[in-house]
């Protein structure tokens, strides 16, 4: 498999690179974090290893089967749940459940608008039944946000609008009491995005539209709640265009925690934000000592680090993360879309004191490739999606033993 770097700019980058599925090199610059904290990369603990085997759970074939998963799973009572951005019997994407076995269905494809189309995001179980976002479709052909049980009975709760109204939705939602939170990568008074409200009742309310200055562009990744506030990225905005780190309040008042700069810090977070003992920890795509992407803690206040720099695929290490990670304890988990001993991504683990192993190289088909998506754990086993890899080269579910 070939990979190439190119530079992102705007919302349609930030679809782009889930919907064209290349890798990022974005990088360059002074280091620095915002505001005013140092961020110096470092690669310590690299170990490289034999990988360990994967199961294929499931293999996209197209039509009428969904193709080119990006976005995790979630368990809803022993069953697993999730997206996909294409295929089904429209082609415009799915819903499908899966067994650990492997037994799989379409729960629901989606139609033409004004049903939704295209989902990026995973889904939220709320009391058995599923919200979930898609990045077009709807009354507008902005997106919408959808509920569907796990009978497969859909229906469009919201179209976004665009203009002052969010455009383009690519993360799953958050809740938080009754309430459901969300990012949209386009619209708002700016054009650059806007964190949401939601009620199930159908009201919407934009909490902050993104200014693409220093205040941050184009979220792409889900909220995360601590402390009382949300957490979020934004993949480009900041004073270089290389992306920020967020926090904002349920009733809309935001502020920026850190400003990416670029190599040797990271640059362009696609990824959102996990919580492993008090503090916040998340990865950027590019950025670090090799431009192939970091590891990053950050605190409430804003006060953060870089603890580890993928080495990339000349190193058999893992590199361009674009998910989001997950944590067993005290180590966490993630899956790339590219690096590993066949240039086809990897999974890794990584604890906070920097030291990471690449625990799974994907292979050749029939294994997966490509990964954009966080993963799933249940018990001690990590369930993930990739886009590309698979008998038909549509994707792939995998599992993988925790390993610890």
């Amino acid at each position: 498999m070939s990979f190439r770097r190119f530079t992102l700019r705007g919302t349609g980058a930030v679809l782009a690179a889930a919907t064209a599925f290349a890798s990022s090199g974005c990088g360059g610059g002074a280091s620095s974090a915002g505001p005013g904290i140092p961020l110096q990369a470092g690669s310590a603990g690299y170990t490289r290893r034999a990988p360990s085997s994967d199961t294929i759970v499931h293999a996209f074939k197209g039509r009428p089967d969904g193709q080119f998963p990006l976005a995790g799973l979630v368990d809803v009572g022993g069953t697993l749940y999730g997206t996909t951005f294409s295929g089904g019997t429209f082609g415009n994407g799915t819903v499908f459940q899966v067994t650990s076995s492997g037994a799989y269905s379409v729960l629901y494809s989606f139609r033409r608008p004004p049903d939704g189309a295209g989902p990026l995001a995973g889904l939220l179980d709320v009391g058995g039944t599923l919200y979930g976002t898609t990045q077009s479709g709807g009354a507008h052909g902005n997106g919408t946000i959808f509920k569907i049980a796990t009978s497969g009975a859909e229906s469009v709760v919201y179209s976004f609008a665009g203009g002052a109204d969010g455009a383009a939705p690519a993360a799953a939602l958050v809740r938080v009491g009754s309430t459901l939170f969300g990012t949209t990568t386009a619209g708002g008074t700016s054009g650059r995005g806007t964190v949401f409200a939601f009620e199930p009742s159908g009201a919407e309310r934009v909490l902050h539209s993104f200014s693409g200055g220093q205040d941050g562009a184009n979220p792409n990744a889900k909220l995360v709640s601590f402390g009382g506030r949300l957490y979020g990225t934004t993949v480009n905005g900041g004073p270089i265009g290389k992306g920020t780190v967020f926090a904002i309040t349920p009733d809309g008042v935001e502020s920026v925690l850190h400003r990416f700069a670029g190599k040797p810090g990271g640059s362009h977070p696609y990824s959102g934000l996990i919580v492993v003992d008090g503090k916040l920890y998340g990865t950027t795509s590019a950025g670090g000592a090799q431009d192939w992407g970091t590891v990053y803690e950050i605190s409430q206040s804003g006060a953060g680090k870089v603890i580890y720099s993928f080495l990339g695929p000349a190193a058999g290490d893992a590199a361009a993360p674009y998910s989001d990670m997950v944590a067993y304890h005290d180590v966490m988990f993630g899956a790339t879309y590219s690096g590993g001993a066949n240039f086809n991504g990897a999974v890794y683990k990584v604890t906070p004191s920097g030291k990471e192993k690449v625990i799974h190289a994907f292979g050749n088909p029939p294994d997966g490739a490509s990964s954009f998506a966080p993963l799933l754990l249940v018990g001690r086993t990590l369930y993930g999606t990739t886009r590309n890899g698979g008998a038909a080269a549509n994707g792939v579910i995998f599992s993988l033993p925790l390993g610890i």
